[in-house]
């Protein structure tokens, strides 16, 4: 039986769901803030001066941040300028999916209501020769883990 290889992390899909985009929207270069966190209340213990307790409050997730070559012509860009631009806040969900070597999802984080907060491009600079990358920031309320 041959052993465990763990997944490569750069062959992955980002898909915005509800939107009519080709296979161009759903190349993203980079993806971060996949994770999740557990808040605290440091509580002092009564009477004893040495100690304090910790309890969990909520758990936390923080901003995914995408990142691409840009786009000229995206249905993507154009929610998000519909969201930034015009204030228009339409949430969508949001797959983030591993792929294995053949094409076929290992992993889906189901990102819900998620919505822009900020987009930008990298410096344009004529000294340097050098694809210019789209980045794009999501709030959103939770994630769920799915094993496909």
């Amino acid at each position: 039986m041959p052993g465990y290889y763990p997944p490569v992390g750069f062959h992955f899909r980002v898909e915005v769901l509800d939107l009519s985009s080709g296979d161009n929207d759903m190349r993203f270069t980079e993806v971060g803030g996949l994770s999740l966190e557990v808040g605290t209340e440091e509580v002092a213990e009564g009477g004893e001066n040495r100690f304090i307790q910790k309890y969990p409050t909520r758990v936390k997730y923080p901003e995914l941040v995408l990142k691409r070559g840009l786009l000229v012509d995206s249905a993507v860009r154009d929610w998000i300028q519909r969201c930034i631009e015009r204030l228009q806040i339409e949430p969508k969900d949001v797959d983030v999916t591993l792929l294995n070597d053949e094409h076929q999802p290992l992993l889906t984080w189901h990102l819900v209501k998620a919505y822009p907060t900020k987009w930008g491009v990298s410096d344009l600079n004529a000294s340097n020769n050098a694809v210019v990358v789209e980045s794009l920031q999501l709030f959103y309320q939770y994630f769920t883990l799915d094993r496909s």
